[in-house]
């Protein structure tokens, strides 16, 4: 039988606005007038980031919402994606400082099976796993 450990849950999505929103010295007021999605309009209204950031139930918010926190936070969308993906999805993305191993992930599906290989023998060289292998 297979144990299921506890889900623990995140708050990554809404410590990185919070964050950003106190960076750029904006209130809730001024957050909503730049939360606009420049592709259909769509407003984030400001007591959804208030519940948001005091950690009361949301909806998750969809690509166009992201897209509008994106444009208040001046953040890259693909920042928001992944926050959001883990706190309301569970979902973890293979994250560097650099940037380079998602750029080296999003590339590895171009790549055949042989070479996805060879990558990994080259990189175990470099870098070898630790005790618990990859």
């Amino acid at each position: 039988m297979i144990e299921n450990e506890p889900e623990v849950e995140t708050t990554e999505f809404a410590d990185l606005i919070r964050a950003r929103r106190a960076e750029l010295g904006l209130s809730l007021a001024q957050f909503q007038e730049r939360s606009v999605d420049p592709r259909t309009g769509i407003q984030v209204k400001s007591g959804w980031v208030h519940r948001l950031e005091s950690g009361e139930s949301v909806i998750p918010p969809r690509t166009p919402q992201l897209r509008a926190l994106a444009a208040a936070a001046s953040l890259p969308l693909g920042q928001l994606q992944d926050a959001a993906s883990a706190q309301f999805f569970g979902i973890e993305r293979v994250w560097a400082e650099s940037g380079e191993a998602s750029a080296l992930v999003r590339r590895a599906g171009e790549l055949t099976q042989d070479q996805r290989e060879q990558l990994l023998r080259l990189i175990d060289a470099f870098a070898p796993p630790g005790p618990q292998g990859r």
